[in-house]
């Protein structure tokens, strides 16, 4: 099934400079910007352009993008989970996974991971999919923020709620590992009955349940 995509975008404005949130962009205009070499939580910046790429290349793959000018300075992923991952079963073509979100540390505590998140909401298809993230605090900059753990949680989830991702259960052993981790989803208005019980056995296996 393809997922359609619907080109929206808005400006934002940062300390006197004007941002452009748009997206989905295409593999093509991805390759025709620049990347910021502070885009570095995941991989190297040109790494990283190289990988969302290839996520754009994906069927359903949908990448949202900040710019300033031609210089890509923050960025969300969607697509499908990694058949490597427990997210995967059940092969639900409803559920999506956001990615990855990042942000320069030069626009953060300035809504610009909010605005990627509106922008990527501004498109009704949404509503027909399951959104879900891992959150896993190993993967949080906190040393860059500031923030202690639960602060950065805090903000993270404000984040998120923000479009109407929710904290949601699981007995996800790796989730689990830590009270800081969590598991955090959106259900569209659209989603059918049957796709969100297949969600919510990948979500509860009581593999790891005592």
């Amino acid at each position: 099934m393809l997922h359609r995509k619907n080109f929206n975008s808005l400006e934002h404005l940062v300390n006197d400079e004007i941002l452009i949130i748009k997206g989905p962009v295409d593999s093509n205009e991805l390759e025709t910007f620049n990347f910021d070499s502070e885009l570095s939580s995941f991989r190297p910046a040109p790494q990283q352009k190289l990988a969302l790429v290839e996520i754009a290349q994906l069927p359903e793959g949908r990448i949202i993008v900040a710019l300033k000018d031609n210089l890509v300075v923050g960025y969300v992923t969607y697509l499908y989970p990694d058949p490597l991952e427990r997210w995967y079963e059940g092969q639900n073509e409803r559920l999506i996974e956001l990615g990855a979100i990042e942000v320069i540390p030069n626009y953060r505590n300035s809504a610009v991971g909010k605005k990627l998140l509106e922008v990527s909401f501004m498109d009704e298809v949404m509503e027909e999919y399951i959104i879900f993230t891992t959150e896993y605090y190993w993967h949080w900059d906190l040393k860059g923020t500031g923030l202690n753990l639960w602060e950065y949680r805090k903000a993270m989830e404000k984040m998120m709620n923000s479009v109407g991702l929710t904290w949601m259960a699981t007995d996800d052993p790796e989730i689990c590992s830590h009270p800081a981790n969590c598991l955090m989803v959106r259900i569209g208005s659209k989603v059918d009955r049957d796709s969100i019980e297949k969600f919510d056995k990948v979500r509860f296996q009581g593999r790891f349940m005592y």
